[in-house]
């Protein structure tokens, strides 16, 4: 099997190579920023990120076999003018979750207020990340790159992203204590009000 780096020195001679590139990563750029800005907005800036990347395939790094960072990178900074529909999709995320089937029992229902709760809570934390902060934490949890793919995909150092990744966890695990915290107290003080 070739490798991604040889399908890009091809399509330099012959550009209908490139083709290969798209059909072996389409799906996973897609599903990217599906995740990121939501399905409307994917096939769009899908068809961006590999036109950009076409049109820049003589800068690529032909040491790297993998191009799958490389078009990561390309997507998240497109996405970036998507940002305000980013921060839409997650908000919308957390509202979908609102929703409750009228046809569960009272146990599913609680079960289900729980989940609601916690999804948008979750929503909320990574919408208040920085966009440093939040690219690198989505492009390792959704699109599963390592440090060193990321810092390529960003063209940062992977010291950064170390840095950027720690943050963002460091945030996150904040909040969900802070929550988990809040919590407590509203149970003990529920359980205080019953006595």
């Amino acid at each position: 099997m070739t490798t991604d780096s040889e399908v890009i020195r091809r399509s330099r001679d012959s550009p209908r190579a490139f083709g290969d590139l798209f059909h072996r990563h389409a799906t996973v750029v897609h599903r990217y920023i599906a995740r990121r800005a939501g399905t409307d907005v994917a096939d769009e800036v899908m068809s961006e990120t590999f036109l950009v990347a076409f049109e820049r395939r003589d800068r690529f790094d032909l040491a790297h076999s993998d191009a799958r960072p490389w078009l990561l990178g390309i997507a998240t900074v497109l996405l970036a003018s998507y940002r305000r529909r980013e921060a839409r999709h997650l908000h919308s995320l957390a509202r979908v979750a609102e929703r409750e089937d009228d046809d569960g029992g009272l146990g599913q229902v609680a079960s289900r207020a729980d989940a609601v709760a916690d999804i948008r809570r979750i929503a909320m934390r990574v919408r208040s990340l920085s966009d440093g902060d939040r690219d690198v934490l989505l492009l390792h949890a959704w699109a599963d790159l390592s440090g060193e793919e990321i810092a390529t995909a960003l063209s940062i150092p992977v010291g950064t992203v170390r840095s950027r990744l720690s943050r963002a966890r460091k945030i996150l695990r904040a909040s969900a204590e802070s929550t988990t915290s809040k919590e407590a107290d509203h149970g003990r003080a529920d359980a205080a009000a019953r006595a």
